[in-house]
């Protein structure tokens, strides 16, 4: 007599597996988003555009693949994450290649901000939302195993990056890099599986979760945090250089800013079973307030800078790790990557509005105001998250399966 295999359980070997795929795909889209300074000035002067203009093509990446996270979310919910991610890697590959051949930066917005944004929402929130659904007891730890590619491919791929414009030119590096990061992702895709959820239960309609307590506190954390979180990329190693510090050396403080966010991404991430994603999220904010405090005492002390890089990253590594695991907590895992895409828009507004203002404050009063006001915004992140309901008790079938409503 035949008998069919069972199917693989909730925290197997087989959702590891996933795990790395989804750690080769964050590798891939966020290492050569977040190599965009390495070409920032070949593209500026080849293109006759101004740094802000250039600047520009970055943020419209950014807020594009958060905003367009709830649509790649609801399509991995109803299709799978496969084919999601089959199509951001054509995104990526069709959208570095013509990049790679625009003559004017208007329509590298279109070529580099939408393609390669699409690309970016297709490998993160899907495969981000799949991994949540494959873990229960592990599920903090699996979430930072897989987001540490986005630091991890930052530490790579920048430096990789800077050697192919120096040797071929920013062009002839973006056609290698859309070649190298399509066939990255659709490796990916190969072990990019649903996770072994009760498709018989509907998922709560995203409409009723986004007016939930739980969803309306983290939303409004999550902007608060990303109006701050992203200044370091934009602004530290412009501060570092005017400080006296050497271009080489005010470049590495990113990439000091993408290692250590490894560390955050595993280290909290593992402790999240043991005192619960969202008090590590709290304490993720409150590690990133006193990390611009070391920015406010750094002046020109590049050893003090060097901190300041360590312990940001530790803390927005931990940020970008558990609040999947907050949201999985809260409702669930079905319906997980909508909800995770709708959270994430919160991001691309903060992503989107906090550098402009950041760079007014800078040019109106000080670099110090700006950094004060960073410190007062985490500050307020963290205070928010004290009115998190807190987690519903689930056996491990409920919480791999239904979304709850809080």
């Amino acid at each position: 007599m035949r008998t069919s295999a069972s199917p693989p359980a909730v925290d197997s070997g087989r959702g590891w597996i996933v795990v790395g795929a989804a750690f080769l795909s964050t590798f891939t889209v966020f290492g050569i988003v977040y190599s965009f300074g390495a070409f920032f000035d070949s593209m500026a002067e080849d293109l006759g555009s101004g740094k802000g203009a250039t600047a520009l093509m970055f943020s419209i990446t950014t807020c594009w693949y958060f905003v367009l996270g709830i649509v790649a979310g609801r399509a991995a919910d109803r299709f799978g994450p496969r084919p999601v991610l089959v199509v951001g890697a054509v995104a990526l590959g069709v959208g570095l290649l013509t990049t790679s051949r625009v003559e004017s930066i208007w329509v590298g917005y279109v070529t580099y901000g939408a393609l390669v944004g699409t690309a970016v929402a297709c490998a993160y929130v899907p495969m981000v939302a799949t991994v949540g659904g494959w873990f229960v007891t592990r599920r903090t730890a699996a979430l930072g195993v897989a987001v540490a590619g986005i630091g991890t491919g930052t530490l790579v791929v920048v430096p990789l990056s800077e050697r192919l414009i120096d040797a071929y030119g920013w062009r002839t590096a973006y056609v290698v890099l859309g070649v190298g990061g399509t066939l990255l992702l659709f490796v990916a895709s190969l072990a990019a599986s649903r996770p072994p959820i009760d498709t018989t239960q509907e998922a709560v309609p995203l409409g009723r979760i986004v007016r939930q307590r739980g969803f309306v506190v983290m939303y409004a954390a999550t902007v608060l945090g990303s109006l701050a979180l992203f200044l370091p990329f934009v602004f530290i190693a412009d501060y570092a250089e005017d400080r006296g510090a050497s271009p080489a050396g005010a470049a590495a403080l990113v990439g000091i800013i993408g290692a250590a966010s490894v560390v955050g991404r595993l280290g909290l991430g593992a402790l999240g079973a043991r005192f619960g994603p969202a008090r590590l999220t709290q304490f993720s904010f409150i590690t990133l307030t006193a990390s611009f405090v070391l920015w406010l005492v750094a002046g020109s002390s590049y050893p003090l800078l060097v901190a300041f890089a360590t312990v940001m990253g530790i803390g927005y590594g931990g940020f970008i790790a558990l609040a999947p695991a907050v949201m999985a907590t809260l409702f669930g895992t079905v319906g997980l990557g909508a909800i995770l895409g709708a959270l994430y828009t919160a991001a691309g507004i903060g992503g989107l509005f906090g550098p402009p203002i950041a760079g007014a404050l800078i040019d109106r009063t000080s670099y110090a105001t700006t950094i004060v006001a960073a410190m007062v915004v985490f500050a307020a992140a963290s205070a928010v998250l004290f009115l998190l309901p807190p987690a519903p008790a689930r056996t491990p079938a409920a919480s791999a399966g239904a979304a709850g409503v809080r």
